[in-house]
């Protein structure tokens, strides 16, 4: 629809320029004016202001000016209509986008809000999107909204305010992200944040170490310094490169790479006796070898034994390429 009130517009500029055109080609030769003389002539005579002309007319110059006038009224009309159908138009469009998006966050439970898209916010988004884990990210700049809106659920605001995160539905929301440059902007987050969902589990970006402890007090449950991982990563590249590498490969989306999967003993239940690891026995079903297990109380065991006894609401990290990540999730039906 945009696109048809922009054509519009570019048809009404065309008829206008084409009217100015026939104008000063009219007053040149009919009634002999200079250029110059032509040019206000017709411009005078377009916007009906009522001044006088350059000099006396004839007959011939006077019809052409009343043909003239009488195809301006049309034409500037015309332009009138279609830049007010537009403007209108195009606030309804906004306010009907809007009002779908609102419906979509209103319909979520259990997502992620993602405060910022920024660099950081930008990348959150990109791996929870290829997960295909429900998000919403709040933006207060119109430009990055714009860019991006296609493809994520927006909330334009400020994060640091409680209707803003409401809007985000942060009472049922299960994660949020707070990527913001400045740590005093995500402190206030954080705290906002804490007060509407006690439950909610909070990951912030943090600048500055001595941030870290406030950031902690404040509510969040994890907190990162980007500068600090970034280098750390480019040091162990020197001391270990082909164990970092073989390692990010592992965090990589692609039909050629490894994967990593965690999976809820939950979701085997159903399916199999679990008791314990060997039970599930996905290395000859899926081709995935389990390297690691979460205990319900958070421990995490690193290459456990076949024999480990498994217990409810634990977990156990699966390790696989794409197509036996895709077949473990197809065979204990896995979201």
């Amino acid at each position: 629809m945009i696109k048809l009130f922009r054509s519009k517009i570019y048809l009404a500029l065309s008829l206008m320029f084409t009217v100015v055109l026939f104008g000063v080609m009219g007053y040149r030769f009919l009634a002999d004016y200079t250029w110059i003389d032509a040019l206000y002539m017709t411009i005078i005579t377009m916007a009906t202001v009522g001044f006088k002309e350059v000099q006396p007319l004839d007959d011939t110059a006077k019809i052409f000016t009343v043909l003239l006038i009488m195809a301006s009224v049309f034409i500037l009309g015309y332009a009138i209509s279609v830049i007010t159908e537009y403007v209108l138009g195009r606030n309804s469009l906004q306010l009907l986008k809007k009002k779908k998006v609102r419906n979509k966050i209103k319909s979520l439970s259990n997502h992620v809000v993602v405060c910022g898209h920024g660099r950081n916010g930008m990348q959150a988004a990109e791996r929870l999107k290829a997960y295909k884990r429900p998000f919403v990210v709040i933006e207060k700049d119109r430009e990055v909204i714009e860019k991006y809106e296609a493809d994520i659920l927006f909330v334009e605001g400020d994060a640091n305010e409680d209707e803003v995160l409401r809007e985000a539905g942060i009472e049922n929301a299960q994660y949020l992200i707070t990527t913001l440059p400045d740590d005093a902007a995500n402190l206030f987050v954080v705290l906002s944040a804490r007060q509407l969902n006690r439950d909610l589990f909070i990951i912030s970006r943090a600048s500055f170490a001595t941030s870290q402890k406030k950031l902690f007090l404040a509510g969040a449950n994890k907190v990162i310094m980007p500068d600090k991982i970034g280098g750390d990563h480019m040091a162990s590249l020197v001391v270990m490169p082909d164990l970092i590498t073989f390692m990010d490969k592992l965090g990589m989306e692609g039909e050629h790479t490894t994967n990593l999967e965690e999976v809820p003993i939950e979701d085997f239940a159903d399916q199999v006796e679990c008791n314990s690891l060997r039970d599930l026995d996905l290395r000859r079903k899926t081709g995935c070898t389990i390297i690691g297990y979460i205990a319900p109380d958070g421990e995490y065991i690193i290459n456990p034994e076949a024999d480990m006894q498994l217990q409810p609401k634990s977990k156990v990290i699966v390790l696989g390429r794409p197509e036996q990540i895709r077949k473990l999730n197809e065979m204990f039906h896995i979201e």
